[in-house]
């Protein structure tokens, strides 16, 4: 359904260490760089980090968060321990979250910029 999203940020240095870091276990790489914004996917750009006079305001009370699929287990694990070593902050260790589904396994961060982020696989342990 979604092509991409882009997301604005206050430092773009901080956020290169932060996302290539995180988003590597996963499989995903900066894909486009400059000093004013970063794309990050696979094959192609699917998040754009851009910087921004006024990035929204962090409020882990919105329900706001974007989901980031993980090729494996191993895969979470690494992104959570990656995320949390650049400055992002613990918001659920990586674990099987039964409520959501058999192997519904994720972890949750928060990133420098107060975007709530989760890595998920759904494959068997």
């Amino acid at each position: 359904m979604l092509d991409h999203v882009s997301l604005g940020v206050a430092d773009i240095a901080r956020t290169r260490k932060f996302y290539d870091a995180a988003l590597a276990p996963l499989g995903y790489r900066r894909l486009s760089n400059s000093d004013e914004s970063l794309g990050y996917g696979a094959d192609s750009v699917a998040l754009w980090l851009s910087k921004a006079a006024r990035p929204v305001p962090a409020d882990r009370e919105s329900g706001l968060h974007f989901c980031f699929a993980a090729p494996s287990r191993e895969a979470v694990d690494q992104f959570h321990q990656a995320a949390l070593a650049q400055g992002g902050s613990d918001n659920g260790a990586p674990g099987l979250r039964a409520d959501y589904g058999d192997n519904y396994y994720a972890a949750f961060v928060v990133d420098p910029d107060g975007y709530r982020i989760e890595a998920y696989c759904s494959q068997p342990g």
